[in-house]
């Protein structure tokens, strides 16, 4: 049988809560390049990347032996932990 590989892909797309503008422009570059180094740590791919102010999109290429939740799960709470940590923002949770 011949080898079979899969590779899937997503768009994800998480909001700042309450849809605040509380992601400033300034950090943006940033935010894309620890976001980046967060889904290569599970071995994916960033393929695109954009924080809005008030929204993140992300389009990543990874492998179905992890789910997307628990991709998305991590990415969001390390992005989270990273702005407090930053003290970018008083109020972001």
């Amino acid at each position: 049988m011949p080898n079979i590989y899969t590779q899937l892909y997503v768009q994800i797309v998480f909001a700042v809560k309450s849809r605040q503008n509380l992601i400033r422009r300034e950090y943006q570059d940033e935010l894309h390049a620890y976001i980046t180094g967060v889904v290569k740590k599970w071995k994916a791919k960033t393929l695109a990347i954009y924080c809005m102010r008030d929204h993140v999109h992300l389009f990543v290429g990874f492998n179905p032996t992890h789910t997307i939740a628990d991709l998305v799960r991590d990415v969001k709470a390390c992005f989270s932990g990273f702005i407090k940590e930053k003290n970018w923002c008083k109020k972001f949770e």
